[in-house]
């Protein structure tokens, strides 16, 4: 702000304080949310920042709203451009591993989101990079959401393919991955997402987890 650039965030569907309908959480109508939020707040020429789950939405909306008013994109930490593995897409993750994370959150949704956010930041028995309030933080965070919605989402960015949407990314884009994530293994992702989109910028951080905005 103090540069003179307006920063806009908002709460997914189903997270933080918007509403937590039952249903709505495909990426078409993510992106969707995405075009209201742009065309209400007036944003011109915006750079779009998508984290995580995120960068489908960016990438979503480049491609169904044909990136209207986005004269940037970011992809940082992000699922784009399919996390599920298959035969074209040997590097993804197993569909049992997904399954395994939907077990959990039903099963014991708070113990769940305590060990993932571990792995999340990269602590473990030597490293915290981290403090235990940033872990609080986002555990709460998780805590808050519908888990109808959170189970909903983990299905949609396990399984959306968005190769078909990286041609619609014209703009110049950043991408930032670390290379130390588990979460979102960076050879599915943010280098599969660099050979899908050929201009952008690649930036790798040695050692990073998935929760780089935090670490590093």
């Amino acid at each position: 702000a103090k540069a003179g650039f307006r920063a806009i965030s908002y709460d997914r569907r189903g997270f933080g304080r918007s509403g937590q309908p039952w249903d709505g959480y495909t990426y078409d109508t993510l992106a969707g949310a995405l075009a209201d939020v742009i065309e209400s707040t007036g944003a011109q020429d915006a750079t779009l920042v998508g984290f995580s789950m995120g960068g489908g939405e960016v990438a979503r909306y480049m491609s169904r709203h044909g990136g209207k008013n986005v004269a940037q994109t970011a992809l940082i930490a992000s699922v784009v451009p399919y996390m599920l593995k298959a035969d074209d897409n040997p590097k993804g993750t197993p569909q049992a591993t997904f399954d395994q994370m939907a077990e959990g959150m039903k099963k014991d949704r708070a113990s769940f989101f305590a060990t993932f956010f571990k792995d999340f930041f990269g602590v473990g028995l030597v490293s915290s990079p981290v403090s235990d309030e940033v872990l609080h933080w986002a555990w709460n965070q998780a805590m808050m959401a519908s888990l109808k919605a959170t189970l909903d989402c983990a299905t949609a960015f396990a399984s959306t393919d968005f190769r078909p949407d990286l041609s619609s990314i014209t703009t110049p884009t950043l991408i930032v991955h670390g290379t130390a994530d588990k979460t979102v293994p960076i050879d599915a992702s943010a280098r599969a997402a660099k050979a899908g989109i050929p201009h952008a910028r690649l930036v790798e951080y040695d050692g990073a987890p998935h929760g780089l905005f935090a670490t590093h």
